[in-house]
């Protein structure tokens, strides 16, 4: 004989699969969830900043993309190039396309491609060139920073343990070295750094950058550390994951259609059920 599934079995089944499914999806695209605090024997962990997009239905804050990309091309390209990105990936992300484009005019030393005679010529940037570059090779890049290579920042968040975390720690870290340590030449303490002792000087400082107030004044005011640092790391964020909103509009849109799906499944259980009960009816009874 044919077992029938009870109507209540059926319900906390589905609702348990469509669950699970959903903490699955979840924990696809959590971002940064090998952040932890704590400490390590030379260094502190960093810790686990309340970032708006760690949420699995919060987006980026794209008016701190906007706000970061302008500390990292006042401040940060200076040293850091971001050779994976193109102006053309910050329309309709944080500026319109004739920002962008007024953004790359900006830069200078790009290489035009030959002419009739085979000649290379400088040209301005346009907006599907990548991010200007500081140096034109790792060798120039060491000699102006007293032998270190500054790390290119396209995929930083992804390649360091902590992700964001990590890199708004270190723009925040910086601190005098206690009393008894010693620092090596052109080192600089910072608690988040292993070993407490970076090469590169602290990034940021109040008066470097001034951000346009949003109330749509004009006006103009210089953000703290933190601000900057948050901001420029949003930034980075989005270099590394932009597609960060579309995976989660897509997962929530997936875990919608489960939900949906779940009481038609619960009623195609319950019909065939019935039919398995009819069935075993009939043929317990012709024997």
């Amino acid at each position: 004989m044919r077992r029938s599934f009870n109507k209540k079995k059926v319900v906390v089944l589905g609702i348990l699969g469509v669950t699970t499914v959903a903490v699955g999806l979840f924990s696809i695209f959590q971002i940064n969830a090998n952040a932890s605090g704590g400490y390590s024997e030379d260094h502190l962990e960093a810790p686990d900043y309340p970032f708006w997009h760690k949420k699995p239905y919060h987006s980026l804050d794209h008016g701190a993309i906007r706000r970061g990309f302008q500390v990292y091309d006042q401040v940060g390209k200076a040293c850091h190039s971001m050779s994976y990105n193109y102006y053309r990936e910050l329309v309709d992300v944080a500026f319109t396309e004739d920002e962008v484009k007024a953004i790359a005019a900006e830069q200078e030393g790009y290489k035009s491609d030959p002419d009739e005679n085979g000649e290379v010529h400088e040209r301005k940037g346009e907006i599907n060139d990548k991010f200007w570059m500081p140096f034109a090779n790792d060798q120039e890049a060491r000699a102006a920073n007293n032998g270190a290579l500054p790390p290119d920042l396209s995929l930083i968040t992804k390649a360091r343990h902590g992700g964001e975390d990590y890199v708004m720690a270190i723009l925040t870290g910086y601190r005098d070295p206690p009393h008894g340590v010693v620092m090596a030449a052109n080192m600089h303490y910072n608690i988040y750094f292993p070993g407490c002792q970076i090469g590169m000087p602290p990034p940021l400082a109040k008066g470097l950058v001034e951000y346009e107030k949003e109330d749509g004044s004009g006006e103009t005011y210089q953000p703290s550390v933190s601000k900057m640092s948050h901001d420029v790391t949003v930034m980075l964020h989005f270099s590394g994951s932009k597609d960060n909103d579309e995976r989660k509009l897509m997962a929530m849109k997936s875990i919608l259609c489960l939900w949906i799906a779940t009481p038609f499944v619960y009623l195609h259980h319950r019909r065939i059920a019935a039919a398995n009960k009819i069935r075993s009816f009939y043929g317990r009874s012709t024997h």
